[in-house]
């Protein structure tokens, strides 16, 4: 839609970077309050990790990465480089959203 843009917003983290940059590109905004506060190292290194599975992913995608199957192994491979990244990766990596269903036959 012209005049209109993406926000992604909601729990997402730095493992949701993959996917949104293929789906959203490049014009979109993305909300990542707790990815960002939830950073066991502040804000600031919260941001840094944001920024870099970012950059990384947009990169990869202009390379021709597939990000659907190696969006993962993407940010597992920056991490290496990137202490802040690091450590979100390990903050984020248990969370599951494993719910039962409300309405049961």
């Amino acid at each position: 839609m012209p005049s209109a843009l993406a926000v992604a917003s909601g729990g997402i983290h730095i493992w949701h970077m993959p996917a949104l940059t293929k789906i959203f590109g490049n014009d979109s905004v993305l909300q990542l309050g707790g990815g960002t506060l939830g950073h066991p190292w502040g804000n600031a290194p919260g941001a840094v990790a944001n920024r870099v599975a970012l950059e990384v992913c947009v990169q990869a995608r202009n390379e021709g990465r597939d990000l659907t199957h190696k969006g993962n192994e993407i940010i597992h491979e920056a991490s290496k480089w990137s202490p802040e990244l690091a450590i979100a990766c390990e903050v984020w990596k248990e969370i599951k959203f494993e719910f039962a269903a409300m309405e049961t036959l």
